[in-house]
């Protein structure tokens, strides 16, 4: 039954369905699109590594709906439910201590004795996780190391009939992944900026979160990885201006752009526009390359540099 679905009511419902019988099923949250399976289904959890082509020892991000359910498999403390009180449900992913030793969490976890895990913004996504009945397994649904999908359309160009539904709930509002935040030590360490900014987490906690950029042949978080969210085309990063050969995305006051992330130097826009431009760039066949603006090292712009940066690695 593989196909691009309206969210509603009917096609939830279904969806449940299918998680709960070990299918694969492609849902929008507020940062990207998921490919979910249910966490405690090693088989289902196996079948998104294949689908994607994600290496195995990259560990998955699972999706929740009620704060209360951290409680059931990992450690918490006050500081936990405190930052899920502010910021859940929302782009922010937290890597906390396992309670237990279940085996079925061992390949969603990559043999971590971590769990990762966030609540996404999204009511589609909500809906989905309640009514199947368990915690969803889900990292963004592409092609690994390819571009992220932030619409239904991009989901199916990407990964066609090898996920069991694709629940349409529209273009994503913030565009780029969650941040994730370690908090299995006294300090809070940030492993990947994301739709929720290092200067915010400060604010909160009244402390200094520090930065880590984890160690690429053994992730402790999704995001890690030198080589990610990458076009086919080569990219050039921190560009001032068009080469002959370039599809230029611009930022900010740019002249003769091709596309422009944000003409009035909104980050927020920038971020929710990165995927799906980086996308329209990579499709030209006019142009053999790509190249972007500089983006302010500022808020949400961590996000994107960081984004920016692994898509344009080259080995």
């Amino acid at each position: 039954m593989s196909g691009v679905f309206i969210a509603n009511n009917e096609s939830i419902n279904l969806a449940s369905k299918i998680i709960q019988n070990g299918g694969l099923v492609a849902f929008p949250t507020e940062t990207v699109y998921g490919l979910g399976a249910n966490v405690y289904n090693s088989k289902a959890v196996a079948s998104i590594f294949e689908a994607k082509g994600r290496p195995r020892f990259n560990p998955l991000i699972s999706h929740i709906a009620e704060i209360d359910f951290l409680k059931e498999y990992a450690l918490t403390d006050q500081r936990v439910f405190a930052l899920g009180r502010r910021f859940w449900p929302g782009p922010l992913t937290f890597v906390l201590k396992r309670i237990d030793n279940n085996p079925a969490l061992d390949l969603a976890c990559a043999g971590l004795k971590t769990v990762t895990v966030r609540m996404p913004n999204h009511q589609v996504a909500l809906d989905l996780i309640k009514k199947s009945g368990v915690p969803i397994v889900a990292p963004s649904a592409n092609k690994s190391q390819t571009i992220s999908p932030t619409t239904a359309e991009h989901v199916f160009e990407s990964l066609g009939s090898n996920v069991d539904m694709i629940l349409d709930g529209g273009a994503c509002s913030v565009g780029v992944e969650s941040t994730i935040i370690d908090l299995t030590e006294k300090n809070v360490v940030m492993l990947r900026a994301g739709g929720v900014s290092k200067e915010e987490l400060e604010d909160f906690l009244n402390e200094k979160v520090l930065i880590s950029h984890g160690n690429p042949d053994m992730p402790s978080s999704p995001g890690q990885l030198l080589r990610h969210y990458a076009p086919s085309h080569p990219l050039r990063i921190n560009a001032t201006q068009k080469q002959d050969d370039e599809f230029f995305i611009g930022f900010g006051c740019v002249n003769e752009c091709d596309l422009n992330l944000s003409p009035s130097g909104d980050l927020k826009e920038a971020a929710a526009h990165l995927f799906s431009f980086m996308r329209l760039a990579d499709s030209q066949t006019k142009y053999n390359k790509i190249a972007i603006a500089p983006i302010p090292q500022i808020g949400l712009g961590r996000a994107i540099n960081d984004r920016i940066l692994r898509a344009s690695y080259q080995k």
